[in-house]
């Protein structure tokens, strides 16, 4: 499902969110409250997660979880062939720049999305799935397609505490893969957030969003 929540003004961002359910309006909600700079919008929502958001097949992260089956390949020619073609069509004017943003897997998929197309110049991490096996090295030994202006990155401060040697990773990944980013010259942050990863998503999101449409 594609929600789009869009600007009247011509020629503002646009931001891609993919998402769960459909915490796209309570995202774009506690962006504008945050008062953001005006921008357009698109949501995502009603994905096979561990499908769609996953680079390649990873075995369950913990106990009843499902495993990862990569489709983000396909999920991606999906996005860049036809949901931003036919969002774009609607708007008043061409967005100044484009941004892609994401929670959890999500916020894993939108760094590997760099890697894949030159159509996002600005990405939001929020409490990403930096964990996942493999991404790191990925990220640290292959050439974005395009280097993008900025990164937001951020983490629940009790994410990597837990005995789960997978999980376990997740700050520590972040935080060499802000400082790869920022040793290239690109302009990034990573925000520690009270809590664990499930506490107030949607208002995390909307922080990381707002970081980027102030730079």
């Amino acid at each position: 499902m594609v929600s789009i929540f869009p600007c009247l003004e011509a020629t503002v961002p646009i931001v891609y969110l993919n998402t769960f359910s459909d915490e796209g309006r309570k995202v774009y909600e506690a962006a504008q409250a945050a008062g953001c700079p005006p921008f357009t919008l698109v949501a995502i929502s009603d994905l096979d997660w561990n499908h769609d958001m996953a680079s390649w097949d990873s075995p369950p992260a913990f106990k009843n979880a499902e495993p990862c089956t990569g489709g983000a390949d396909d999920y991606l020619r999906l996005l860049t062939k036809e949901i931003i073609p036919t969002a774009e069509k609607e708007l008043a004017g061409v967005p100044c720049w484009r941004g892609i943003a994401g929670y959890s897997l999500a916020g894993l998929f939108a760094l590997y999305a760099l890697y894949q197309t030159d159509l996002f110049s600005r990405v939001g991490s929020m409490a990403g799935s930096l964990w996942f096996p493999g991404m790191k090295e990925y990220l640290f030994s292959n050439e974005p397609k395009r280097w993008p202006d900025c990164i937001y990155f951020s983490l629940g401060d009790k994410e990597s505490k837990t005995r789960n040697p997978v999980l376990r990773s997740v700050r520590q990944n972040t935080e060499e893969i802000q400082a790869f980013y920022h040793d290239k010259g690109i302009d990034t942050v990573f925000q520690l957030n009270p809590g664990n990863h499930y506490d107030r998503a949607a208002e995390r999101t909307a922080a990381g969003m707002v970081w980027l449409l102030n730079r």
